[in-house]
């Protein structure tokens, strides 16, 4: 997850001249053995931490936005006044430094004390329920806090581990260049000093709108008077011969990742089934580990309808370059205790299988609730779902996006958190428009893909620099709009076309 940065350039703990930064510019230097982002917005200066708290990205090379700094590689964003974490996925705020004017020159002082949290609304629900403790419920609950909401939080997870960082169960943790301390959201004394009733291991079976309540299995109800629904999404399960053998796995929490790990211990021959992100990056993770892997699938390119036959050709090529090898336009059609024997006859060695097919979003509690749903919960743009006082964020929220014109939903970490964190304060009364752009990374080997927008189909796509240098971007055009934009290495253009998107929404 990489490491603080250490400190380079100029030392501003003994300043430097003012017109060395121009408005809009930044300067890394370092204060005091830290490193320090110097910022100029007109004639303001602001000095901040130059490590994004997500992972670790350098600042420096970010963008400026206004009176933010966005981190170059997942986009997180924080406030150059108080330094706090704005938008997911970064959830701890970067440091704020003493600026100190002193002529023609300027110079970084102190490390400030953190601001105290803003007074909560004057009128605020007396007990908000979360259902679901993944990437937007979690999100949603530590919101809450932060806008000062003082009264009752009860976050409902079903699965029996603490709110962890998904997207790391198919990258680093299931390649074992993660330890597993680093899985954690948050430690469980995070949600005690918080006041954040956790609770893990229930499953809530339906909610009744009209008594404003919650039904746990057991029997357990509980009430709320604003409840978000935050389910996620559950893995697509093949009607597969043998598809339910010991060592056939299935990756979305941290118990399934466990069990991968365990099995990969003791395998030779890995087959998985889906040439999806999850899947592609399970196969990167098992190649790591050194086990032979097989890529079944039925597209003619692997992640081709996402990311096009180009790109996709080239994520291909990279695995193969890693010892991956493809079967693809053919499934997978009978599974045995020691292979997977695939439609066209072939027949491949496999003591582990890991079937990555794609998820559905978890709806039965909306439907049975009686809420507007079309292939997710349908949301207004405060992610309001039909029914008073019930809210869904991410990935079984369909909402209104201003940037496509479409009603769309995505199944994205990054988005699925910053709907949690709307969600929360509109349940707050704050009437927030929920208009950011969609995001998503995927990591493979040493390549990482970023990938900004929404694009359901494209006229063309138009190629800048060269996949072999790990050096490109892709764009994807709709009529005369670029609607979408991949890139690899090129971090700080994922950037500007976020915002180019930002201020294109804003206009519709």
């Amino acid at each position: 997850m990489g490491g603080d940065q250490k400190p380079s350039g100029p030392d501003l703990a003994k300043g430097i001249a003012l017109a060395e930064l121009a408005d809009g510019q930044m300067l890394l230097g370092h204060a005091n053995g830290e490193a320090v982002l110097l910022v100029r917005r007109a004639e303001e200066i602001f000095a901040v931490g130059a490590t994004c708290t997500h992972y670790s990205g350098p600042l420096a090379e970010g963008l400026v936005v206004d009176d933010t700094v966005r981190c170059p590689w997942h986009h997180a964003c924080f406030d150059l006044r108080t330094g706090a974490a704005l938008r997911a996925p970064a959830l701890n705020p970067i440091p704020c430094y003493e600026v100190l004017r002193q002529g023609a020159r300027v110079r970084v002082g102190k490390r400030l004390p953190a601001p105290k949290p803003p007074p909560g609304p004057a009128k605020v629900p007396a007990r908000i329920v979360i259902v679901g403790a993944g990437a937007a419920g979690h999100a949603a609950a530590e919101t809450l806090r932060r806008e000062g909401f003082r009264g009752q939080v009860a976050l409902i997870g079903a699965e029996a581990d603490l709110p962890v960082d998904r997207p790391n169960l198919s990258k680093d943790y299931l390649a074992g260049t993660a330890p597993e301390e680093w899985i954690p959201l948050r430690p469980r004394e995070f949600f005690a000093e918080q006041e954040i009733e956790l609770v893990l291991n229930a499953r809530a079976v339906s909610f009744d709108v009209a008594r404003k309540q919650v039904l746990l299995e057991g029997g357990r109800t509980v009430a709320y008077d604003k409840l978000l629904l935050a389910t996620g999404a559950d893995p697509v399960r093949l009607d597969l011969p043998g598809g339910d053998l010991p060592h056939v796995h299935y990756l979305r929490t941290l118990r399934d990742s466990r069990a991968i790990i365990a099995a990969a211990g003791n395998a030779r021959h890995a087959v998985v089934v889906g040439a999806s992100f999850i899947g592609l990056e399970v196969a990167a993770s098992l190649r790591t580990r050194d086990l032979e892997v097989h890529v079944v699938g039925p597209e003619a390119v692997p992640l081709g309808r996402v990311l096009g036959s180009e790109l996709g050709g080239f994520v291909r090529k990279l695995h193969e370059e890693h010892g991956v090898r493809f079967h693809l336009g053919t499934r997978p059609r009978v599974v045995d205790g020691n292979s997977v024997t695939l439609e066209d006859g072939q027949r491949l060695a496999a003591d582990l299988v890991v079937i990555g097919v794609g998820v559905r979003p978890a709806l039965s509690l909306a439907e049975k609730a009686g809420l507007a749903v079309d292939r997710g919960v349908l949301v207004d743009e405060y992610l309001q779902a039909s029914a008073p006082d019930v809210f869904a964020a991410g990935d079984i929220a369909r909402w209104p996006d201003p940037h496509s014109g479409e009603k769309i939903r995505v199944e994205h970490w990054v988005v699925a958190q910053r709907q949690g964190q709307a969600a929360a304060r509109n349940m707050l009364g704050r009437r927030e428009k929920f208009d950011a752009v969609p995001f998503f990374w995927s990591a493979h080997y040493d390549v990482g893909i970023n990938y900004v927008g929404h694009a359901i189909a494209w006229d063309r796509v138009e190629i800048e620099g060269s996949f072999d240098d790990r050096d490109a971007a892709v764009r994807y055009i709709a009529g005369e709009r670029t609607v979408a934009l991949a890139t690899i290495f090129r971090d700080r253009d994922s950037l500007q076309f976020e915002r180019q998107l930002e201020l294109r929404g804003a206009k519709a």
